[in-house]
């Protein structure tokens, strides 16, 4: 019997057309106040749930994946069918896949622990200011 942190999540995007799966535990989860994940999701700030890339499976065959290089090294993931917002690699943390905690079905196995990119939070935004603020 698995331990609940070893248990799998799934998750997808609005359409369905991108169906994914994560082996738990998750490295960390944190609230992303930056100003490309706020245009890319089109909120206040992002959930991002940090995975080892290869604890990320696709089970579906064929899948509307898209990848956009939003800066030099980082690229953000997207359904090319109904655009949800999914995924964050970067070579800054090299081997990590972020995924949009809005975009998993299941409960996963920690709350967000922090607000990162805090300096660049909008004032319009409620913060929960008992999670550990990070700058940049």
């Amino acid at each position: 019997m698995k331990t609940p942190e070893e248990k799998q999540v799934t998750g997808s995007c609005l359409c369905g057309a991108v169906e994914f799966a994560m082996q738990l535990p998750s490295k960390w989860c944190a609230h992303c106040h930056c100003s490309m994940c706020r245009k890319a999701h089109g909120a206040g700030y992002v959930t991002w749930v940090g995975f080892e890339k290869n604890q990320v499976v696709f089970p579906q065959g064929k899948i509307k994946l898209e990848w956009y290089e939003s800066s030099p090294g980082a690229e953000r993931g997207f359904c090319s069918e109904c655009g949800s917002s999914l995924f964050f690699r970067s070579e800054q943390w090299a081997g990590e896949l972020h995924v949009a905690l809005g975009c998993i079905h299941d409960e996963i196995d920690r709350q967000p622990q922090a607000n990162v990119f805090f300096d660049k939070h909008v004032d319009w935004m409620p913060i929960d200011q008992t999670l550990k603020q990070t700058g940049g």
